[in-house]
């Protein structure tokens, strides 16, 4: 199996389907995983050689471009944003595809993933 970089960019489309399917036809980028919740794209993982990006559908909640970055202790990092004065958007959380995460805020708006999911 391969080894993906700690650091993946993550996008949110309106329909996340559709995008899969024009980014493989497009960009021949290849479908490593897809985790449907209720018809829609909540997780996917999309690879090219050793680089991934993941898709999700945008709900309006996080509709911006964001980074996921895996950690080893998702509640020791998320301790340490906090006390450094970071805006969370959402506390440490178990996910359905694996793994917890939490979401943070930097000061100038971008949206950052910490998770112990490690999608490869």
């Amino acid at each position: 199996m391969a080894s993906f970089s700690p650091v993946i960019p993550v996008l949110r489309y309106r329909d996340a389907h559709a995008a899969i399917a024009f980014l493989e036809e497009a960009f021949g980028l290849h479908v490593h995983m897809i985790h449907e919740e209720n018809g829609r794209v909540g997780h996917a993982q999309l690879t090219w050689r050793s680089g991934m990006v993941m898709v999700g559908t945008d709900d309006g909640e996080i509709d911006r471009a964001s980074i996921y970055v895996v950690v080893d202790d998702v509640e020791a990092h998320h301790a340490r944003a906090v006390a450094a004065g970071a805006t969370i958007e959402d506390p440490p959380t178990p996910q359905d595809y694996g793994g917890s995460s939490y979401i943070a805020v930097d000061p100038e708006g971008h949206i950052w993933s910490f998770g112990d999911y490690e999608p490869a």
